[in-house]
């Protein structure tokens, strides 16, 4: 098969990687890519959210199967343009997308499916979003309705960081992604993530993790799109497993389907489980980054199989291989970040590393000129280890961090603390 993914970031490395693992695969690009995507798979210049351009450049490429790796392709209906011109593809529709891209609609969504959630209210003027932060107090959420790149979420402690939130999204601190609000209970409890392939009719959980959201170590510190992860997540048991699927993501699939928008897919349900009960915390249509890391290390070639499966249909008879392994991989991002940081500075070390099927470094923010790697984004490397144990897995990333001669950036040196 001729494979195309559309992406540039550590979640497409890590794509990328594991697809590349599969026999089935004989030509592998990946629009646009990134330094370390290059080094196993060709590279295209390619807007990722123009459909026209996506399906005229599959035609050209004689491509056989599209994996949309970010959220903002599926939003602007690049997989329905695919569809349409008969390209198999992996991702939701534009409809089904809205599951990540309208906070609300997502809400409206759980009310209909009876799954269970945090109270919330839904606000298009900020005056009237600020009574309610003052009628119900903190801690409470403060999410931009739209997509802001992981980064419209603020968990605010006092009322005053709320009443600024408010402020700071009607004024465009998230562009259009915050022209509409959605206020939260906030929810006690661990939250971690259940990754299901959705073919429109069946499911298939494919995996569990957790990340680490903020930027300091003990989870301290603003949120980021994520500082490291890692699976499975024990917190996330079997049962708690079960519960989640009964009560949350089968009901939620059904009632996109009755709405004339199945799930065709990836769906990320981040829960919050407090005494065994799961609850939503929101919706991804996509594989989280860099939870995606930690689950393609673990999953290798079958990653392939199962999302061929998934968008032809086929999950009734998929399988999962899980081997009783653990993965970690920890984030090393640009100094400042997730506020002001430098690009271009230089990354040393890299080539000596390993990579094998239990240590890689997927590259999420970097570019190349010539030899030499620079960082070109926030989050930068994604240093990945898979062991027996957790302990062991981390140990392996760390190890492999510590070889890394790259002043300008930093890590979180907990990663796993939860489970460890």
């Amino acid at each position: 098969m001729n494979i195309l993914i559309l992406g540039s970031g550590g979640r497409e490395h890590a794509l990328a990687w594991a697809v590349m693992q599969n026999p089935k695969c004989d030509r592998l690009i990946v629009a646009p890519g990134n330094a370390g995507i290059a080094e196993i798979a060709d590279c295209a210049s390619l807007n990722a959210e123009d459909g026209g351009a996506v399906v005229t450049f599959a035609e050209e490429n004689a491509i056989d199967f599209v994996i949309v790796g970010p959220e903002a392709p599926l939003a602007a209906g690049v997989a329905d343009r695919l569809r349409d011109a008969g390209i198999l593809v992996f991702g939701p529709s534009e409809a089904a997308a809205r599951l990540e891209a309208s906070k609300s609609f997502t809400k409206e969504i759980c009310d209909a499916a009876n799954a269970p959630t945090a109270g919330y209210g839904h606000f298009t003027d900020a005056e009237a979003a600020k009574a309610h932060v003052r009628a119900n107090g903190a801690p409470i959420v403060v999410k931009a309705d739209g997509l802001a790149a992981g980064k419209g979420v603020i968990v605010a402690m006092d009322e005053q960081t709320a009443l600024d939130a408010i402020d700071d999204m009607f004024g465009g601190a998230f562009g259009g992604a915050g022209a509409e609000v959605v206020i939260e209970e906030f929810m006690e409890g661990e939250e971690a993530s259940l990754f299901v392939l959705c073919d429109g009719e069946e499911i298939l959980s494919i995996g569990t993790a957790q990340d680490h959201k903020r930027v300091g170590e003990g989870d301290t510190g603003p949120n980021t799109g994520g500082m490291g992860a890692y699976s499975p997540a024990p917190v996330l048991s079997a049962e708690v497993e079960a519960r989640a699927m009964e009560e949350i993501v089968k009901p939620t699939m059904r009632v996109m389907a009755e709405r004339g928008m199945p799930y065709q897919g990836v769906l990320y349900a981040g829960l919050m489980i407090k005494d065994g009960q799961p609850r939503l915390v929101e919706y991804n249509v996509r594989f989280g980054d860099p939870e995606c890391q930690v689950l393609m290390m673990r999953l290798g070639a079958q990653a392939l199989d199962l999302m061929q499966a998934a968008a032809e249909g086929r999950l009734a008879d998929a399988r999962v291989n899980w081997a009783e392994d653990h993965a970690i991989t920890v984030v090393m991002a640009a100094n400042g970040y997730p506020g002001d940081y430098q690009k271009g500075s230089e990354i040393k070390g890299l080539a000596a590393l390993p990579e094998d099927s239990t240590n890689m470094v997927f590259h999420a923010g970097t570019k190349a000129e010539g030899d030499t790697i620079l960082a070109n984004g926030g989050r930068v490397l994604n240093v990945t280890a898979r062991g027996d144990s957790l302990t062991e897995a981390r140990d392996r990333a760390y190890a492999m961090v510590d070889q890394i001669d790259w002043p300008e950036g930093f890590v979180r040196r907990d990663i796993g603390w939860r489970a460890l």
